[in-house]
Parts: structure tokens; sequence; C-alpha cells
């Protein structure tokens, strides 16, 4: 069975990415800079659809497909492993467990149970806790990668065992049942887009500073070919990084070297992929004493990230 329930292009809701634009009307699609709440509708979109995909998965769950075992009865009565990547992403500990732990309790009447775990950024410890998950003879299981080739053997070991395997919000490689998602090209659209309109008439001679996610992310990727869609051409893009496991500090030693090559003053924007870079890179300029911040864009729309925006005009 496979399941692709990534939301469709023009139905994906901005809510998640964030920016202060410079006042001007943004072009199409629009863009709606919102508090926290946007993390709880963006939670719910891959809520919605990987619970659809997991009620279609664990069915028949390492059961060979029997009739018997694929009666409602058996699917109420599931036990889901879900496995987060990191603590560095505000969301997943806030919001995406919880949120994932009682839509699972709601739609199994109460029956259903979640097994969590999260690898703190390690794909060694993920590895282990989804060995642990195949060992317990789960009925499926929901997985964010640390790394989506690393966790490869391991889709394979529970395909072997009989456990569907739904990739969460980053695809996974190896024989998954499921992948759920949004259109991460497009947030990365709506986050250079939103950045090209806060530098206004001066932005094809602004020098902007990307700081990408995690290469081992397969999102990273779809935001920067959305971003680089809108800023290619339109900004000067003095310097690009890569952030190891999304770690803000990472970001913030990336922004300083940036800072030193360039010259703070001549950097006029940063592309953030994250609200918690984001918040990093902030930090870095006003410990440098930039008291006039430049925009700075994020998304996740962490409670964090959001309470900053009244001290930067975070993107």
């Amino acid at each position: 069975m496979s399941t692709h329930a990534a939301p469709p292009h023009n139905g994906h809701s901005h809510g998640d990415a964030t920016l202060h634009s410079s006042g001007r009307p943004p072009r199409e699609p629009p863009y709606h800079p919102r508090i926290a709440s946007a993390v709880v509708r963006r939670s719910a979109v891959l809520l919605t659809a990987a619970l659809s995909a997991l009620t279609l998965t664990a069915c028949g769950a390492g059961s060979g497909g029997d009739d018997a075992s694929a009666s409602p009865g058996r699917s109420d009565d599931i036990t889901v492993g879900l496995l987060l990547p990191d603590t560095a992403t505000a969301r997943f500990e806030q919001f995406d467990h919880p949120l994932i732990r009682h839509r699972v309790s709601s739609l199994t009447d109460k029956k259903g149970k979640v097994v969590y775990a999260n690898a703190e950024g390690s794909k060694e410890k993920q590895s282990e806790q989804f060995g642990k998950l195949i060992a317990d003879g789960v009925d499926v299981i929901v997985v964010a990668a640390v790394d989506s080739a690393a966790v490869a053997p391991d889709v394979e070991r529970a395909k072997k065992a009989g456990i569907p395997v739904i990739a969460y919000d980053r695809l996974a490689q190896g024989p998954i049942d499921a992948y759920v998602s949004h259109d991460n090209e497009l947030v990365g659209q709506v986050q250079g887009r939103a950045l090209v309109d806060a530098l206004g008439e001066n932005a094809e001679n602004s020098k902007v500073v990307m700081m990408n996610g995690a290469p081992t992310d397969p999102n990273t990727a779809l935001f920067r070919e959305g971003a680089l869609a809108e800023l290619d051409g339109h900004v000067d893009i003095a310097k690009s990084y890569d952030t190891r496991k999304w770690l803000p500090e990472v970001a913030a030693e990336n922004m300083r070297e940036a800072m030193k090559e360039i010259g703070t003053a001549d950097i006029a924007a940063v592309y953030s992929a994250n609200d918690g870079m984001a918040g990093a890179v902030i930090d870095v300029l006003q410990d440098a004493g930039v008291t006039d911040l430049p925009p700075v864009t994020g998304q996740d729309a962490d409670l964090a990230g959001c309470s900053g925006s009244s001290r930067a005009p975070s993107t």
C-alpha cells in the first residue's frame, strides 16, 4: 500500500512561514503573518493526513492481511510508534507530539496509544529507537527522520516485520507506506517573496545571507529551491550556509562568520529556513550592537519566534 498525503500546491496554508514585509502589498499568493495559532493549523493539517494514512496502514498491521485482523476493532486498539527528530525545533515537543497523542486517542475512542521517542538530533539514537519499536511489535511507526538516507535500513526492517511506516513531515528513504508533508517548496517561495518585498526598491543591490536547514533533511533542499526561485536575480546572495541538525548555535556561528566576511552594516537581510535559526541570527546581530535590525525570515511559528517579531522584523 502506498499513500502520499501531501497537500496540493494551491491548497497550502501559509501561516507557518513568518514575515514582516516592507508594508507594500505582497504578490500572490497572499502572505499572512500570524501568531502562534499557525502552529496548531500547520500541525492539524499534517495530523489529518497522517491519521488518515495511519488508519489505512494499521488496519492489517503485522497480520499478513487476513480479514480478521483488518477489523475496525483491531485498528482502534493500535499502538503507534512516534519518532521525532530533535528538540532544537520547538514545535516537535510543544505541538506535534501532544497533538498526535491527542488525535490518536480521539480517533480510536481512547483505545489507541502512542509510544514516543525523540532522537535529539542523533541518527544513531533514532535507529536504536526504531529498533525498539520493531522489537516491541507496535502496529505502525510514524517517523520524522533525522537523516532521510540513514533511516532506510530501519524502514526495511519494519517492512520485513510487517509494520507499516509513515514518513511524517520529512520524506524518508526505504519502503515507506505513506508520506505526509506540506508543499515545502511553496513555503520557501513565500519566505523568499516576502524578503524581496521587505527590501523594496533596493532589493536588487541588497546583500542577503541564506541560513538553510540540515543537508540530511530533504525539506531543506525544497525550502531552498522555493526561496531561490524568488531571490535569484532580485537580490545579491552574498553567503549561503547549510546548518547541521538545524541547530541554532550552528546558525549563530555561521552568522558571525558572514558578518566578518561581508561586513555587518552591509547585510541587508537574512533568509533563515526556520524560527529557531532566525532567533539565533537576531541574537548575534543584537550582540554586535545592531539596533536597526534587517528583515529575517523564519517558519514554524514557534512561540519564541512569534514573540521575537516585536524585537526584529522577522519575516
